[in-house]
């Protein structure tokens, strides 16, 4: 879904190297390749999102603070930014198989890192070096997803990709709390590592070796091409608009069980109202996008804040809380293709790049709205204060797209 734009360019590398008869494996060596992809997409998408329905449980047992143990959230999101911006050009020319299997391995030690830490600091390193892998293997495993189908099939194999990303926060974020309230939150890390071999494993034997991107742009032309008004513009409205989201939403757990009144056994149920939100809400959001991606992105901005604001107003009502929670996830999530449409639309010459900075600005829109959160929360304006500081900055992000839009329309109008 976040890298269709790219797909449909003359230019592309992965239509390049799809065209090339030789190039693209028979439909079912594809389709186990993608499934290998998918489920490293699961394992990353799981690590980044679990620790939000564990919150409690991690706190008490590294003996921190919720606000605290919050920090591990956006720890992680802000490591994903160097292992985007940084990583992924070091690997852009190695072929991409072998780039991914780097990137696993890095996943896979991290997970393991934080499984076994025996204090907070440990943990958090262990989520730092998880993190170094996420920003590359969506922006370098999209364009091998692309590379591996005919050129009629593009759109799905990128789908099929993040389709991992997907079924983790709708199935394995709820599963996740589940089992870490049952056998402990370490036993969610061991098993979110066991997914990394699983893929690992999958990608060494059924993943074809590909060529490098033939039709990149030089490095520093690339850079350049990120550091356009509007590129940076839209990356900043990024991490404004979807921080605002995460940083509800990470500290939503406390929220059910010490506001609404939620027992612990029912907070996995609501993480999946949450999730089937996020589901309708990627569909929608993506054929909005496909339709009129800029109207998409300024409706959407406009309704988050005002659905992270009623969120926190029906906190006490454990119905309405639990229709709220339902759409944070729909109307949040929605925002996605559009924003990652934006990005790729003026970033031509650098869709790879683009796409993995993209991902680094969602993360670090992570980062500042944890943070956010968590200051508020340590300043004791209660377990409400997330949803405040949260619509705060999906307002300020409103006002990028309406200031963008103005610009557009300035320059695209006619001379008098």
């Amino acid at each position: 879904m976040a890298i269709v734009t790219q797909l449909n360019t003359p230019t592309s590398p992965a239509a390049s190297a799809a065209s090339d008869p030789g190039s693209a494996p028979t439909t079912g060596k594809a389709a186990a390749a993608l499934l290998a992809l998918s489920i490293g997409g699961f394992g990353i998408g799981l690590t980044e999102f679990v620790i939000a329905g564990l919150l409690t449980e991690v706190a008490t047992d590294l003996e921190v603070t919720v606000s605290q143990a919050g920090r591990l959230v956006g720890g992680y999101a802000l490591a994903v930014v160097p292992g985007a911006v940084a990583i992924t050009p070091l690997l852009m020319r190695r072929p991409p198989k072998y780039a991914l299997a780097l990137l696993l391995a890095f996943f896979v030690v991290g997970n393991a890192l934080s499984a076994s830490a025996p204090n907070y600091e440990v943990m958090f390193a262990g989520r730092i070096v998880a993190a170094l892998a996420h920003g590359g293997y969506f922006g370098i495993g999209a364009v091998l997803a692309a590379a591996l189908v005919p050129a009629h099939r593009k759109a799905s194999a990128v789908a099929a990709l993040f389709a991992g990303l997907t079924v983790a926060n709708v199935l394995g974020v709820p599963a996740g709390a589940f089992v870490g309230q049952q056998f402990g939150w370490r036993s969610v890390f061991w098993i979110i590592a066991g997914v990394g071999i699983l893929a690992l494993a999958g990608l060494i034997a059924l993943v074809p070796r590909t060529r490098p991107e033939q039709n990149q742009l030089p490095l520093r032309q690339q850079f350049r091409a990120l550091a356009r008004p509007q590129v940076l513009t839209s990356l900043a409205t990024t991490a404004l608009v979807f921080g605002g989201m995460f940083g509800t939403f990470t500290y939503v757990e406390p929220l059910l069980r010490d506001v609404t009144g939620y027992s612990a056994p029912a907070v996995p149920w609501l993480l999946v109202l949450f999730g089937v939100g996020l589901l309708a809400g990627n569909l929608i959001g993506g054929r909005a996008a496909d339709k009129h991606p800029d109207n998409a992105v300024l409706v959407l901005s406009i309704l988050l804040p005002a659905v992270i604001l009623g969120l926190g107003a029906v906190a006490t009502m454990p119905l309405p809380t639990a229709v709220m929670l339902t759409l944070l996830g729909a109307i949040g999530f929605a925002t996605v293709p559009g924003l990652q449409a934006r990005v790729l639309r003026h970033a031509t010459g650098a869709a790879t790049l683009a796409s993995a900075t993209n991902i680094a600005a969602f993360n670090l829109g992570n980062t500042i709205g944890v943070s956010l959160a968590g200051a508020a929360l340590a300043a004791g304006h209660g377990l409400r204060s997330p949803t405040v500081t949260g619509a705060a900055l999906t307002l300020v992000g409103l006002a990028l797209v309406v200031a963008a839009r103005l610009a557009t329309r300035r320059r695209n109008a006619p001379p008098r």
